[in-house]
């Protein structure tokens, strides 16, 4: 993998190492867990944590078209991760929260994601680390 992105611009090695981290986290956390979540769900899980958001609401935040967003959630619901709730006064729309093994589950995903942060510090250094996640966190002017 280190080979291939030494060739690529900033752009496409943003775009290969963010995929390899959702792929290594998506695989730690369905290794060792009863509970298979999708990449899709963790967004929707990610945005709904401590929150109440409306469907319309994550449809628009998360990057999967509105019937996915839709069948994510039904899926979350399913595995108990997830309450539905009518908005009030709102017959179209409804708005979801974490139930507590939704919010279990993201406890312990967050978790195995400060590991996998952690053997990144272990291969390029604290001080390495501190500085790619304030640069990326940084004003880019775009």
């Amino acid at each position: 993998m280190d080979f291939e992105l030494k060739n690529l611009d900033l752009i496409d090695v943003l775009s290969e190492r963010h995929l390899q981290l959702r792929k290594m986290t998506e695989n730690s956390w369905n290794d060792s867990m009863d509970i298979y979540l999708s990449n899709s769900e963790w967004f929707i899980i990610a945005r709904t944590y401590k929150k109440q958001p409306t469907i319309s609401y994550v449809s628009k935040h998360v990057d999967i078209s509105r019937q996915a967003t839709h069948k994510s959630i039904k899926s979350l619901e399913a595995k108990g991760l997830v309450e539905i709730h009518n908005v009030k006064n709102n017959k179209k729309d409804k708005w979801i929260q974490l139930t507590e093994l939704g919010e279990e589950c993201y406890r312990r995903n967050e978790a195995l994601k400060a590991n996998i942060e952690s053997r990144i510090a272990d291969k390029i250094g604290a001080k390495q680390l501190e500085y790619l996640k304030e640069t990326l966190k940084s004003d880019w002017g775009l």
